[in-house]
């Protein structure tokens, strides 16, 4: 996640020097963190056997504390947000029900697509800005591995991050999940060979949140004010949460904003998060 001030770059600095309406290399000069990490990920996945691995995008925008889902088309075919919710599953995470999932087969189709829809995303203009991002933009790689070499993928993926991504919750120094021990037999009953190699759902959210603002500053009113004052809470609410769970508090208060609950399964403790 790109935590800042307003015009402070985070957007150059997840999305880079992007155009209107793609994210591919010969059209980007500086790329940022998510065009570069969804080229990572489908490197790693290219060297795993063709067809263990899946890969799907979403990307959706919390404006106003409400979500839109950006890939979401019309009756007519065309990109245009639709409204979604978040809810809590009986296993204690979070999902948007009806959030469009593309299937991508390559990072060149994964970032013409989060380009076309880059324009849909709420802009405003802000003393401080000229093109201010009004709205916390989340882009979603879902990973599902299939087959033996799943959790080794998901060890690699931890392991690229390193240099990225700071440890959370209760891995070793290493930042990678503890792995079984060997040599041991398992207790009875043993696991079933269909369970073990059940598909294994893995998901790197990339945020470009949108910027603190003081309103004297950025001299907005009417409804570019209101806009600041979400995005003032929502940010608040996301430092309450971070908060929360250094000083492992037995409430950690995700349901006060759209964002932290919908980002509860990314900045829980069994996950890996940088800020």
């Amino acid at each position: 996640m790109a935590y800042g001030q307003t015009g402070s770059g985070k957007s150059y600095t997840m999305i880079g020097s992007q155009t209107e309406d793609t994210l591919l290399p010969e059209k980007v000069p500086h790329e940022g963190i998510i065009p570069r990490a969804t080229r990572e990920l489908f490197s790693l996945v290219s060297k795993t056997p063709r067809g263990s691995h899946d890969i799907e995008l979403s990307v959706l925008e919390v404006y106003n504390n409400e979500v839109w889902d950006l890939l979401a088309r019309d009756c007519e075919g065309a990109a245009g947000g639709v409204k979604r919710d978040v809810v809590s599953t009986n296993t204690g995470t979070s999902e948007v029900p009806s959030l469009m999932h593309e299937r991508v087969q390559s990072a060149e189709e994964a970032l013409r697509l989060i380009g076309h829809v880059l324009h849909l995303r709420a802009r405003n203009s802000t003393l401080v800005h000229a093109d201010s991002s009004r709205s916390h933009l989340v882009i979603t790689l879902t990973v599902t591995s299939k087959g033996p070499d799943a959790l080794d993928l998901a060890h690699r993926l931890q392991s690229t991050q390193q240099g990225w991504r700071s440890q959370r919750g209760r891995r070793g120094s290493s930042g990678r999940l503890p792995e079984a021990p060997t040599g041991i037999p398992c207790p009875s009953p043993c696991p079933r060979p269909s369970l073990t190699q059940a598909p294994l759902r893995t998901k790197l959210h990339l945020v470009d949140l949108a910027g603190s603002e003081c309103v004297g500053m950025s001299g907005v009113t009417g409804i570019a004010l209101r806009e600041t004052s979400f995005i003032n809470r929502s940010l608040s609410a996301l430092s309450d949460v971070l908060g929360a769970l250094s000083e492992q508090r037995p409430h950690i208060p995700y349901r006060n904003s759209k964002l932290t609950h919908f980002l509860q399964d990314c900045i829980g403790e069994l996950s890996l998060g940088h800020l």
